[in-house]
């Protein structure tokens, strides 16, 4: 790229923290590298005009895992490991409400909800039957009964009559809380750059080289906050993992109101704006969604709108207005990574879908570790 002077004086000189990620994560660790080091030259790079990977594209749920997640979680992980992973995720959502406010960020409590289709007997008698135990477990965070059992009041159909409600789990506006997020760090003196990619670096041992597609530059510390797309830039134990979402045009006298759970989380859906955000699928074909593409496939999409059609707005007339897809970061482990690379690199990745709730505190993790 044909840079001027003042291009490379004013932007690329003398830069103390690099962040590659202008997510949840990497604006939260820019403003906590802001806070530490008041006077430090902090740039981000984003490869998209807005933030590329899930931070604008997920479905805005303020959650910390249904009854039935937990109790995967459990086959695999102790008592411990999981009350940490719970605690974490609502310490984080805490985090971003504090950061910037329940009203910028369309917080509402409204409940999540898990339902269980007609076929998932076995699935339904091992959640109601460790209820108690799960929520015993999570005492320690809650002080109180999460999970309750409730009747279908939504006229749902093809699923069971009893669901799982849990009075804790709310919901984000996600367009507003990125905008707000956005807006904070800008505030702090903070600059962002953004359609750059970052190809490579290297950390040669008093700096750190950046190659990015349209210029290279040194920085002092790198931060890497880019999730899904980790893989690209990071030998760590990170795949992206593409996730598919539609939304319906306005629905006239809505009446479903909260975050929706089905198939062992596979599925989700919220109310918004009068309409039905659903996102999910990534198990009919994991293989093929293991992927950084952002496009849509007619497997996933076809599927969306049966279970619209049949199961969440059966005999209710709706249209679907936009369908996308964002790249999550997952791995063998659903702890996230925060880790010194090497002398100067650091990174903060692998949030495993829940970017909404950990996203602020891994940022904050992240930029504590220097």
């Amino acid at each position: 790229m044909n840079l001027s002077y003042w291009e490379i004086k004013s932007w690329l000189t003398n830069i103390d923290f690099t962040v590659i990620g202008s997510g949840i994560v990497g604006l939260n660790c820019a403003l906590h590298l802001r806070e530490r080091f008041p006077e430090a030259n902090i740039l981000i790079l984003e490869r998209g005009i807005l933030p590329q990977g899930a931070s604008t594209k997920n479905a805005g749920f303020a959650c910390f895992g249904s009854l039935s997640e937990l109790l995967y979680d459990l086959k695999t992980d102790s008592e411990e490991d999981v009350l940490q992973l719970v605690k974490k995720r609502v310490d984080g959502l805490q985090l971003l409400r504090q950061t910037l406010g329940d009203k910028a960020i369309g917080y509402k409590n409204y409940g999540g909800f898990e339902l269980f289709s007609n076929k998932d007997d076995e699935l339904l008698d091992s959640c109601l039957s460790q209820r108690m135990y799960i929520n015993d477990l999570l005492k320690p965070v809650f002080k109180e009964t999460v999970f309750h059992v409730r009747p279908d009041s939504f006229n749902f159909k093809n699923i069971k009559t009893d669901c799982i409600f849990n009075s804790f789990e709310g919901q984000v506006d996600t367009g507003k809380m990125m905008a707000a997020l956005l807006h904070k760090v800008q505030s702090k003196n903070i600059r962002i750059l953004n359609n750059v990619t970052v190809e490579s670096f290297e950390d040669t041992g008093s700096r750190v080289r950046l190659k990015t597609a349209r210029f290279e530059f040194l920085c002092a510390k790198l931060f890497v906050a880019t999730n899904g797309f980790a893989s690209q830039l990071l030998k760590e134990d990170v795949k992206p993992a593409r996730a598919q979402v539609v939304i319906t045009k306005p629905i006239s006298n809505l009446h479903i109101k909260g975050t929706f759970h089905l198939d062992r989380g596979y599925y989700y859906f919220r109310n918004i704006d009068n309409r039905i955000l659903l996102g999910g699928g990534r198990n009919l074909d994991f293989k093929g969604e293991e992927t950084t593409e952002m496009k849509q496939t007619e497997l996933i999409q076809n599927k969306l709108r049966e279970l619209l059609r049949t199961t969440i707005l059966p005999n209710i007339p709706f249209e679907i207005d936009y369908s996308w897809s964002g790249i999550m970061g997952v791995g063998d482990q659903k702890k996230a990574i925060v880790k010194q690379v090497s002398d100067h690199v650091f990174c903060g990745v692998r949030l495993g879908g829940m970017g909404v709730a950990i996203g602020s505190i891994v940022g904050k993790e992240l930029a504590k570790l220097i």
